[in-house]
């Protein structure tokens, strides 16, 4: 393995450590490790920073933590080390990492590791990069460690869903970082240097004696992302270590030059240059005017619109717009930054619950309480969506209307109004290239044809659909299948869906898995290099058998092989046999992205709030601003001051032919009124059936390992806010802890048919806090069990939802147990198993990929994203009434 050496450049390091706290418990220990840390990295045995690129930070506001991050990630050209030592806090089900400065309290004035380090760590331009977490459920960092474009290495102190008792030794240094300064400072025998993965080798034989509070193994873990090459950290050893080289040596007094030649001029100037005008004051280059922290703005959003609202967001913050001083507030000094913007996102259903339960929202945001969970069925919004958003860019109008009708008719303390679109994306249909469909206009094609030439009799696909309920596009698509199915545009207000139509389209779209959470997801689990990893059954030509109903954007990006849901970028479009080509079903309305802005009562500053949202959404929409960056993403952009629709300029993915799109298909603006969409959705509901769901969920110890835990809890979670009246559900954990050796043992901790999901939060809440038997876990045992359970069951949409780390049960299975589940899985009625696989393959095993194939269910690799991603699976079950259709 080859190791990047970063010498000599420009390298920096910053060493975040809180001690002192006070709303939490002090940690005595972290005072003195960023001086212990700073002294071994400058030190000569390092060799890697000179005095002057370390940085100490001991935060007791957030912004602090992003003002630091701000400015290393701007200076670093190297290596840029990121350390962290404090408190650590996550929510109920683990997720969500949350790094505790001084005034931190659990959920208020805390540091996101997902939202805020990662998104400032990924526009950093730095060579390489290596975090260092010591805190309480630093394992947890893991789970949201998402691709980006930069070669990154992670540090974390321990395991998964572990505390620590970092930070409250008697010595002065904590015994984490104790432990590193030893390794970087002494180096490893046998080693010329330690290099990242060195250290966590040492790291974890230094402290393999130590415990955590709940009495398991102190384990060190890592990860990396674009790197398969490793960092050296340290050039210390304790051999002779050769002298530093000379190229080395020479770069540094190049660097130490560049960086004060500047200033010697000035200096040089003032000596020799008469001053006439009495002092002359210098701003000398590196030495700022100090900024005003910046106004913190939330974007609440679509998953399938995070990436690209997030390089918006990012460069809105960095333009003229955001920096230039204004009339009124010269109090920001001109190249500070007036706002930030922190982007997040959430599915709709999520996002209509939170404003729904604005009162709870606005109350756990303020750490009061508030709203009724009898009224909110006991929803969390500040968990998910996440915390209270300024403005919110829903996929399409629609969403919004859905989210004022939910909301209380007595009133409500956030307000929302519709600022207009600013971007466009109309809807299409993916037809298999090789598959086009005959006499179906490809630019205006009215769905009765798309309906008909995709049919048994004709091309015979799959109609792939994402959840109305979870999805803006899954719903957006089910409008114009209701309203436009003969092509004419949407009808006059209150033009209510004709039943025949609607259960016609149903009938074409109801299968168990045939609904996604958004397009994005959607097209993964076709792309032919996903495989079963993505969701598909590998083998099953799915791709070549199935129609997306998906939105322009989203198809374009999946030809040309762009990262597409969980499916990461490939290094050129798919070949012409795997892509989809567009079709425009006629007189649908687009994607319009609108921007609510939203308005919180009681709010202190409010009115600079909406002044800051106001010049963000104007910069969205101008040319040269905002429009560039959402055109180049492969949005249309908004109507200019004519009122005409632009088409696809310069610098769109859609002017090239790969993506099979028409740029010159048109752009319908939504104009439907907010009750049909409430009767649009009214008419989806009704064809649902009634359903039942067994959540069947691997807790064995190796749950715990590689923070598989918290995604797994996650999905259950997710699944239990799919239930209700109509929709009940159970809750199975294997192995049984009152019967370990007894592989056909299950533990029914909640009943089936159970419709409150009270009880089932409450035992993935122990089963997230450790409540997990130190036992092989006997897959196909348990499964037999719940599938039997099920043929039997009243009711014919029944389904399975198997969360699993590994099938443990072969070396003591009994030979008649596959021929049982083989068996029962082919007798009637269908169950469908519904599978996330968090074990080391996924869903790339035979036993899983059979699985899914024989029960017509589904498998999900575990992922940050596959709660969502499962949910909408789960959301198909109440609609399979007509058999597999």
């Amino acid at each position: 393995m080859s190791e990047y050496d970063a010498r000599g450049k420009v390298n920096r390091a910053l060493l975040i450590c809180v001690g002192d706290y006070r709303h939490l418990r002090p940690l005595p220990a972290v005072k003195d490790n960023a001086e212990e840390l700073e002294r071994v990295l400058i030190g000569p045995g390092t060799d890697l920073f000179a005095k002057g690129e370390v940085r100490v930070c001991r935060p007791q506001e957030p912004w602090e933590v992003e003002q630091a991050l701000d400015k290393v990630t701007a200076e670093a050209r190297g290596l840029l080390l990121v350390y962290f030592s404090g408190h650590g806090w996550v929510g109920s089900d683990g997720g969500n990492l949350q790094l505790m400065v001084g005034a931190s309290e659990p959920r208020h004035k805390t540091v996101s590791w997902q939202d805020l380090v990662l998104r400032y760590l990924a526009n950093a331009r730095a060579d390489r990069i290596v975090i260092i977490l010591e805190c309480c459920y630093s394992g947890n960092a893991a789970e949201t460690f998402s691709p980006s474009r930069l070669p990154m290495s992670l540090l974390m102190a321990a395991q998964p869903n572990r505390r620590i008792f970092s930070g409250e030794e008697r010595d002065k240094v904590s015994v984490f970082t104790r432990a590193v300064v030893k390794v970087l400072r002494g180096g490893i025998p046998g080693k010329r240097f330690v290099a990242f993965d060195d250290l966590v080798e040492a790291l974890r034989a230094e402290l393999a004696d130590e415990r955590t509070p709940m009495g398991d193994a102190w384990v060190p873990r890592s990860a990396k992302q674009n790197t398969t090459d490793d960092v050296i950290l340290s050039f210390a050893t304790p051999e002779g270590r050769p002298r530093t080289p000379l190229r080395v040596r020479l770069r540094r007094r190049l660097n130490l030059f560049l960086r004060h030649w500047v200033r010697l001029l000035l200096i040089l100037a003032i000596v020799f240059v008469p001053a006439t005008g009495g002092i002359v004051l210098l701003n000398l280059p590196g030495e700022p005017p100090a900024c005003r922290p910046a106004l913190e703005l939330r974007l609440l959003t679509a998953p399938e619109d995070e990436t690209a609202l997030r390089q918006a967001a990012f460069a809105y913050e960095m333009s003229a717009a955001n920096t230039r001083p204004l009339a009124g507030e010269g109090d920001y000094a001109d190249g500070c930054r007036r706002a930030q913007i922190t982007v997040y996102s959430a599915a709709k259903d999520q996002i209509d619950q939170g404003f729904a339960a604005a009162a709870r929202w606005q109350g756990e945001a303020q750490g009061t309480g508030g709203g009724d969970a009898a009224d909110d069925k006991g929803t969390d919004p500040l968990y998910r969506p996440g915390p209270q958003p300024d403005l919110w860019i829903p996929e399409s109008s629609a969403d919004y209307d859905e989210a004022r009708r939910a909301m209380p008719a007595g009133g409500s303390p956030a307000a929302l109004h519709n600022t207009g679109p600013v971007a466009y994306t109309p809807l299409v249909v993916g037809i298999p290239a090789n598959k086009r469909l005959d006499d179906v206009e490809q630019g205006a094609a009215i769905w009765r044809d798309l309906l008909t030439g995709t049919d048994a009799d004709h091309r015979n696909l799959k109609l792939l659909r994402p959840s109305p309920v979870l999805s803006g596009t899954g719903l957006l698509h089910t409008i114009g299948l209701y309203l436009a199915h003969d092509g004419v545009a949407l009808g006059s207000a209150g033009t209510a869906p004709d039943p025949g139509v609607a259960d016609d389209a149903e009938s074409r779209l109801s299968a168990p898995g045939s609904q996604y959470a958004g397009s994005t997801e959607l097209l993964c689990s076709l792309r032919p290099d996903a495989g079963a990893a993505a969701g598909a059954t590998a083998g099953s030509g799915a791709a070549a058998r199935s129609a997306p109903l998906v939105s322009e954007k989203s198809l374009a990006d999946f030809n040309l092989g762009r990262a597409t849901g969980s499916c990461p970028a490939r290094s050129d479009p798919l070949p012409l046999r795997d892509r989809y080509a567009a079709y425009y079903p006629k007189n649908v309305p687009a994607l319009d992205h609108p921007l609510i802005r939203v308005a919180w009562r009681g709010a202190a500053d409010a009115t600079a709030r909406r002044a800051a949202v106001d010049r963000f959404a104007q910069w969205l929409r101008d040319p040269d601003g905002g429009q560039r960056i959402l055109v180049a993403q492969g949005y249309r952009g908004v109507p200019g001051e004519d009122g005409a629709m632009p088409q696809p300029a310069k610098g769109s993915p859609l002017l090239d032919s790969r993506t099979e799109t028409d740029p010159q298909a048109p752009v319908v603006p939504f104009t439907a009124d907010p009750d049909q969409v409430a009767e649009v959705l009214d008419g989806y509901d009704k064809a649902q059936k009634s359903s039942q769901l067994l959540i069947l969920m691997d807790t064995s110890t190796s749950m715990a390992d590689g923070g598989k835990l918290p995604v797994a809890a996650a999905a259950a979670g997710r699944a239990l806010e799919m239930v209700g009246a109509h929709h009940t559900y159970g809750l199975w954990t294997f192995p049984d802890r009152a019967r370990p050796d007894d592989p056909d043992a299950v533990h029914k901790a909640v009943r089936l048919g159970t419709a409150d999901p009270a009880s089932g939060r409450a035992a993935l809440a122990r089963i997230a806090g450790g409540e997990l038997v130190d036992h092989g876990a006997a897959m196909e045992e348990a499964l037999t069990a719940a599938v039997r359970t099920m043929k039997q069951a009243k009711g014919t949409n029944n389904a399975i939802v198997l969360i699993l780390d590994q099938d443990d049960g072969g070396p003591r299975r009994a030979a008649g147990v596959e021929k049982t589940l083989t068996g029962l899985l082919k007798d009637g009625p269908d169950v469908p198993v519904l599978t996330l696989s968090m074990g080391r393959s996924g869903c790339d095993t035979f036993a899983l990929q059979w699985l899914a194939g024989a029960s017509k269910g589904r498998c999900v690799t575990g992922s940050p994203g596959a709660p969502d991603q499962l949910a909408g699976f789960i959301a198909s079950i109440g609609t399979a009434a007509k058999g597999d259709r």
